[in-house]
């Protein structure tokens, strides 16, 4: 057997040749080699409860494209994550509610990013369930319950069996709560009840009280799985019309995309139906911050309907993209 004997430079040039050829053969014939990612950085986020499960969505997928971005995510109520992110605490605040002149002053820039409702909630066990699902409540009445104190029992709402209204309302500084009491044209310090903090505790607080009445965000009112009403808490159905009595147009409750089509035909009111909005102290422009915002606006909206929330239309998607 012949022995071939090769230098060391030979035998080197022959193992990067190799190593090259390796290389190339992973890639397919025209196949784009994929770029380097190089978008780094840390994103702080807090705020409201109704933006907080979908922004944790978005949060992930978007690290999947970027591996070496960093989110921290909390959900305090809309209050804080405005206060948070005008003082500079976190990047972005989730805003479920109108900005006031005096945040603008202090530099606050909202660019919106997706669109839910409030919805009136009440034990599901409550012994009037059934009349009350069938007639609704007007508007005039809820601000009777919420506002005024004139409505205590819930046999004033048109049920048989009079049992006193039990109303919880949120302890934090909420968008829930702000967008609820702006149905009446009213702030969120005038509506009565006791205070429960976060959506899923004010939630919870109807639950366990059979007489009780409240109001929450969709994520927290629906199983995003069977996309139905979760035990023990239901929605308290507006009669929009106030003919006394829920009609047909009305009567969208029952699941969540039932709902949020509604919500989104314009059937439900609005308030409170609002857009929800990403919050920063002047316009973004860290690299992270506008990539994250701009799948948001775009790729990130895929995640929207089944996360129970409403796509925001072509028209405002693109307004929004416009602000960066």
């Amino acid at each position: 057997m012949k022995k071939i004997l090769l230098g060391h430079k030979t035998v080197l040039s022959l193992i990067a040749t190799a190593g090259i050829i390796a290389t190339l053969s992973s890639f397919k014939k025209n196949e784009p080699r994929p770029a380097a990612d190089d978008l780094k950085g840390t994103i702080n986020i807090s705020g409201a409860f109704a933006l907080y499960p979908i922004t944790v969505k978005w949060a992930q997928e978007f690290k999947k494209l970027h591996p070496n971005v960093v989110f921290n995510i909390s959900a305090g109520g809309a209050g804080k994550g405005i206060t948070d992110a005008l003082s500079g605490l976190v990047d972005i605040g989730l805003a479920s509610r109108d900005i006031s002149p005096e945040e603008v002053k202090k530099g606050a820039y909202t660019i919106f990013v997706t669109k839910d409702a409030v919805v009136p909630t009440f034990n599901a066990g409550n012994p009037n369930a059934a009349i009350l699902e069938a007639k609704g409540v007007k508007r005039a009445q809820f601000a009777d319950v919420f506002v005024t104190g004139k409505i205590k029992n819930w046999n004033q709402l048109g049920g048989k069996v009079p049992v006193p209204i039990h109303i919880y309302t949120r302890s934090d500084a909420a968008g829930a709560a702000e967008t609820w009491a702006k149905y009446f044209s009213k702030k969120q310090e005038d509506l009565l009840g006791v205070g429960v903090y976060g959506d899923p505790g004010l939630a919870q607080a109807v639950k366990k009280d059979v007489t009780g009445i409240g109001y929450n965000n969709l994520a927290y009112l629906y199983d995003l799985k069977t996309r139905k009403q979760v035990a023990g808490v239901h929605a308290l159905p507006i009669d929009i019309n106030g003919n006394g009595k829920i009609d047909p147009d009305e009567n969208f409750y029952d699941t969540i995309d039932h709902l949020t089509d509604a919500i989104a035909d314009g059937k439900y009111p609005s308030p409170p139906a609002r857009n929800l909005g990403f919050l920063f102290k002047g316009k973004p422009i860290r690299p992270e911050l506008v990539a994250f915002v701009k799948y948001v606006l775009t790729d990130g909206q895929k995640f929207v309907d089944e996360n129970g929330y409403i796509v925001l239309s072509r028209q405002k998607l693109a307004e929004e993209l416009k602000k960066l």
